[in-house]
């Protein structure tokens, strides 16, 4: 099924695209009301679902009850920090191996995984 175009989608994506901060739809939508006032947070929020159903960007929960979003759909590891509640892409070797040893015990079929290592960034250390 092709998608229909769509300014807000567009707005939307290009707002996430530079970010590394994996932010909530409430921050989406405070962005993009700049280019379109007149939007509502439904309407971003069904976006955001909809580009990420679709595979455009990751959709993710860390525990704190919120949706985040991601415009890197590989495969990565997230930090989450315990005191501020950023979220942040960890840099370190693949694990992919991880889905073999998981396997190891378990009878079914492993496709993937999601890791978040949770602690204290590097900002909330030096406060």
């Amino acid at each position: 099924m092709a998608l229909k175009y769509s300014k807000q989608r567009t707005v939307i994506l290009e707002f996430l695209q530079g970010r590394k901060d994996h932010p909530t739809a409430d921050v989406v939508y405070k962005n993009v009301r700049q280019t379109f006032p007149n939007i509502s947070l439904g309407t971003v929020y069904r976006n955001l679902v909809l580009l990420s159903d679709i595979g455009e960007i990751q959709r993710f929960k860390i525990g704190d009850g919120t949706d985040h979003f991601d415009y890197d759909t590989s495969e990565h590891v997230h930090f989450v920090c315990s005191k501020c509640g950023r979220v942040l892409d960890l840099e370190m070797e693949n694990i992919d191996f991880i889905n073999e040893e998981a396997s190891k015990h378990f009878n079914g079929k492993i496709d993937g995984h999601k890791i978040y290592f949770y602690g204290i960034c590097e900002d909330c250390l030096d406060k």
